[in-house]
């Protein structure tokens, strides 16, 4: 994945995330690309530097607006409208399992194991675990499904 930031014609920017540079290329010349605050479809990539990364890095704090800037910020942009069915399932989805399932927040993986060995209750639960947890949990037979996050869910 790549994250591009984009220009429209007249000077707005929004970041966007491709598959790679030839999947903005491709959508590009489908004229998919449309910017999230005019519309318009003159849009390009602006100049971007690159980010290296050296050895370990510490995890980025979110990025929170200014107090009284976060009703003024855009939704991110959407492209087709597939995209915008998709973003309604996805929010269909993301709200049923907030409301069928228990957070256990970091407590996640060990009771999924107690619930897979009958230790525990059966139920719906929900909560955070590493890929590596994940990994571990799908090779004992645990049935995981993660579930990605909304937009929003860092602002």
């Amino acid at each position: 994945m790549i994250k591009f930031v984009l220009r429209c014609s007249e000077g707005h920017e929004a970041e966007s995330w491709f598959h790679d540079g030839a999947a903005y290329d491709h959508q590009a010349r489908l004229g998919l690309i449309r910017c999230p605050v005019c519309g318009s479809s003159s849009v390009s990539k602006a100049i971007m530097a690159p980010a290296l990364v050296r050895g370990e890095r510490a995890p980025e704090t979110p990025k929170r607006p200014p107090a009284g800037e976060a009703e003024s910020l855009q939704p991110p942009a959407v492209f087709c409208a597939a995209d915008e069915k998709l973003r309604a399932l996805m929010k269909e989805f993301r709200r049923r399992v907030l409301e069928e399932t228990v957070d256990l927040g970091d407590k996640f993986v060990e009771e999924a194991l107690k619930i897979e060995s009958g230790e525990a209750p059966d139920r719906a639960i929900r909560g955070q675990a590493s890929a590596q947890d994940v990994r571990m949990l799908l090779e004992e037979g645990v049935r995981v499904l993660p579930v990605p996050r909304a937009p929003g869910d860092f602002n």
